[in-house]
């Protein structure tokens, strides 16, 4: 029988605990926690992810399940649907927001010296939106049509790496074009843009 370490904790051997605990202390996700820390919550949540759980009682389920290897998965608290609904709700959203920016920057450095396909030396990126449909009843506040909730993804990906370097979330009525406005410029190499520019021009 196998007695080396699971998967699942090898894979999250990748995670920067560093670049985490940081996010976590620029806004208190862990003050006045006891039990179920950020960690806990991130890890939790990475299984569900990984393994295609679709709701916080199948969660709770397979993990209970295994409950005797949940501190070789790195979990240390315990596991419950209201505890794992409680810090869903209750956390700051911005500590997996910033991780999130941190593991792209990470991802897109690892593709940089592939080739696209094309002759081209900038970054070429295509902007695409998905309605995602939600139930009306549940999420009143996603108005989309009389009958119909509906959130919009919104996503610009690096077609180098295929990875997002952009991502907001809109109410379903915001059209695509608006999204354009509140695109964050990237920095550039200004001596490679003024010679682009100079060979369009002539």
């Amino acid at each position: 029988m196998y007695t080396g370490r699971l998967i699942f904790s090898q894979v999250m051997d990748y995670l920067p605990k560093h670049i985490f605990r940081q996010c976590v202390n620029r806004y208190h996700g862990n003050r006045k926690i006891k039990n179920f820390t950020c960690l806990d919550q991130f890890l939790c949540m990475a299984f569900a992810q990984l393994t295609y759980k679709e709701s916080l009682r199948d969660i709770e389920v397979c993990l209970r399940a295994q409950h005797n290897k949940l501190y070789h998965m790195g979990i240390r608290g315990g596991i419950a649907r209201n505890t794992l609904a409680n810090a869903n709700k209750t956390r700051d959203w911005r500590i997996y927001a910033d991780l999130a920016q941190s593991l792209i920057t990470t991802a897109r450095g690892l593709h940089i010296n592939e080739e696209l396909g094309l002759d081209l030396d900038n970054t070429v990126y295509a902007l695409d939106a998905s309605t995602i449909d939600l139930c009306l009843s549940v999420f009143p506040w996603a108005t989309f049509r009389q009958t119909k909730a509906a959130v919009k993804l919104h996503t610009l990906l690096d077609l180098r790496s295929n990875i997002p370097t952009f991502i907001h979330i809109t109410d379903g009525k915001v059209h695509d074009v608006n999204v354009l406005e509140i695109l964050i410029p990237e920095p550039i190499d200004v001596k490679k843009d003024v010679a682009f520019f100079s060979h369009l021009l002539v």
